[in-house]
């Protein structure tokens, strides 16, 4: 046999299906002289079931837990028949002639160990980690510190792109992509297979250093392209990535660089170190300065109120003390932007409602602080009542019809769009794209790839600089993978979106579904604004029971346990409602252990379980509470 295709895949149900109908096409392209695996690392968006009722064709190993990159592609490699292996990323999708070409060209150079080919992402553009250099001290150093994104075509300061070499002539490089490796099998017999300490990335700066080691050459080839969304899987700026990443540089820098010295392997873990720390902070920074805004909005709200009030009331100034405006003003401001924060006010997905829910429950809160406080700290009823109403009339229209419009400027809802297909595929791609939601225009333009019905280059030129589209949409069963590539190749230079449209609309960061509404409606309890909100429930309900406390304690057994639960419940150590224990809970999102069960059938337990995981509604933990509410003194196990 002569290849063997290897695909890690993890929760990118949609992207794994477009890289497997090009990957068909491609092998079909040298005379099916090739296999296919897929190796699962635990998905649970429906990836196994699909491959099992769309891709029988494919050899699939299912994992129970996610295993990381390396060792899921080792378990691949021990069973590969081929004389190449491919280790190929599920965001990608391969022209016809792709394998060919790589192929013949690695036939021809007994020499070459491994090879890479040019790749674009999804708007078109050259990716430079096509060609890489090795991390060394220096190389690292520049990249970390930008000189590489300066100075792109130096090679002094841009070895690690390898900015001075061609992107469209073959070369000899250091470092293959892991998104598309193809390597002889006899190599990987010589040198061992991937570096199972990596558990995502660095494992292919790894593998191609000791393919070099070996004797053997790393190329370039640009003579294929291929399409890589890049980091699906994955996405960078989170601090998932941030520790992954930096983490096997660091394994990598101690494995392979030792003989540079002590010194230079301290210069680039500091230079990582350093990195790592940056990537954090911004990450806070974004996250923490809209709150910080809220905060000191407020802040400010009750401290104008409080002057005003003092001289309207009181007719003098500085009548507050200034433990006032030190501790307990903060307080007030904390209270309310909690309640916004439980809301889901600070997700990305967060509508106007959240905001006005948030509000209510933050000043709901603020009034029950307010009425625990001491009577010589409980300054002034006014200034919390007039500060409260100015947070709904003034503070809330201002962050929803002015602030938060000027954040989101550059997100417009509505696009414009060419679809580029047969007009078998229009109707049907038509109902995907309107179902988005986010099209004004869809200009249809006929093409086909296996037939006069594609307009030229210079059609197509025109017909973009007229209707000025800010995406192309390609369906995927009128158009090859190779028209793909070429279109988007071609019209980089636009700085368009490009997405393809099959079962699925996919592009970079983008999933929508015609044919499964399990994909679109599922609103499951791990969901940002879910947990906030199952944890606002508990915060209110605990609160307010512990407040009740001793008129409601003589109807339970258990008055110690009782206010034990709901002590632990508002510090957030337990929750009102969660499943049923059950031995497969852990193919569940995790919830917090419970006061009360979803259910108590035994039998039925575990689709009960993944029912309520799957379909999330505060509704049903409040049913639940009311139906349950003499078991909430139960000891919890």
């Amino acid at each position: 046999m002569k290849l063997s295709v290897v695909i890690v895949n993890y929760n990118v149900k949609h992207f794994l299906k477009q890289c497997l109908i090009s990957v068909k096409h491609a092998i079909d392209n040298i005379n099916n002289d090739g296999e296919v695996w897929v190796v699962d690392n635990h998905s649970v968006d429906g990836s196994v079931q699909m491959l099992k009722e769309e891709f029988k064709w494919v050899k699939l190993i299912e994992n129970r837990t996610n295993v990381g990159f390396a060792k899921a592609n080792n378990q691949a490699i021990k069973q590969c028949k081929g004389e190449y292996i491919l280790l190929l990323n599920p965001d990608t999708v391969v022209q016809e002639d792709t394998f060919e070409k790589t192929i013949k060209f690695m036939d021809e150079h007994p020499e070459a160990g491994a090879l890479g080919v040019r790749m674009i992402n999804g708007k078109g553009k050259f990716l430079p980690e096509s060609k890489r250099g090795f991390p060394t001290p220096r190389v690292a150093f520049f990249k970390m510190i930008g000189f590489s994104k300066l100075f792109p075509k130096s090679k002094f300061f841009n070895t690690y792109y390898l900015g001075f070499l061609d992107e469209y002539s073959i070369n000899e490089i250091d470092v293959i992509s892991g998104a598309f490796f193809l390597i002889r099998k006899k190599v990987l017999d010589k040198i061992g297979m991937l570096d199972e300490n990596f558990f995502m990335y660095g494992e292919d700066i790894d593998l191609s250093y000791r393919i070099k080691l070996a004797g053997y050459k790393n190329y370039y080839f640009p003579e294929t392209t291929i399409i890589h969304y890049k980091g699906e899987s994955t996405k960078k700026g989170t601090l998932n990535y941030v520790r992954l990443f930096y983490s096997a540089m660091l394994i990598f820098t101690s494995k392979h660089l030792k003989s540079q010295g002590k010194f230079f392997i301290f210069i680039i873990k500091t230079a990582i170190y350093f990195r790592a720390f940056l990537s954090i902070a911004k990450n806070f920074l974004l996250q923490i300065i809209l709150p910080l805004f809220d905060f000191t909005f407020l802040y400010f709200t009750f401290y104008g109120v409080s002057k005003f009030w003092e001289i309207i009331k009181y007719n003098t100034k500085n009548y507050y003390p200034i433990e006032f405006y030190t501790y307990i003003m903060p307080l007030y401001s904390i209270i309310i932007v909690a309640g916004l924060y439980y809301a889901g006010c600070y997700s990305k997905k967060s509508k106007n409602p959240d905001f006005y829910k948030g509000a209510f429950v933050g000043i709901l809160l603020l009034s029950l602080f307010y009425a625990f406080l001491s009577e010589k700290v409980r300054f002034s009823r006014a200034v919390v009542l007039f500060g409260s109403l100015i947070t709904i009339f003034i503070f809330l229209p201002l962050r929803l019809y002015i602030i938060n419009p000027y954040l989101l400027k550059k997100k417009k809802k509505f696009k414009s769009c060419i679809l580029l297909g047969n007009t078998d595929d229009y109707k049907k791609s038509l109902e995907i794209l309107k179902k988005t939601n986010e099209y004004e225009n869809i200009i249809f333009v006929e093409y086909k790839s296996d037939s006069q019905l594609k307009p030229n280059e210079t059609d197509l030129d025109e017909i973009i600089k007229i209707n000025k589209p800010e995406e192309i949409v390609f369906c995927l069963n009128s158009l090859s993978p190779k028209d793909v590539i070429l279109i988007m190749t071609k019209f980089s230079a636009y700085n368009l979106n490009y997405k393809i449209i099959g079962d699925a609309l996919i592009g970079s960061k983008t999933v929508i579904t015609n044919n499964s509404a399990y994909d679109i409606v599922i609103n499951s309890i791990a969901n940002p604004i879910n947990k906030h909100n199952k944890r606002l429930l508990d915060i209110i309900f605990s609160l307010l029971l512990i407040i009740l406390y001793p008129f409601i304690v003589w109807y339970f057994k258990n008055k110690i346990t009782l206010l034990k639960n709901l002590a632990l419940c508002l510090l957030g150590k337990y929750t009102f409602v969660g499943y049923y224990p059950h031995p497969q809970n852990y193919d569940l999102p995790k919830i917090k252990k419970s006061i009360l069960k979803i259910t108590y059938d035994k039998e039925n337990a575990l689709k009960i379980n993944m029912l309520y995981a799957k379909e999330y509604r505060i509704y049903n933990d409040l049913v639940i509470i009311f139906k349950n509410f003499k078991k909430i003194d139960n000891k919890i196990l």
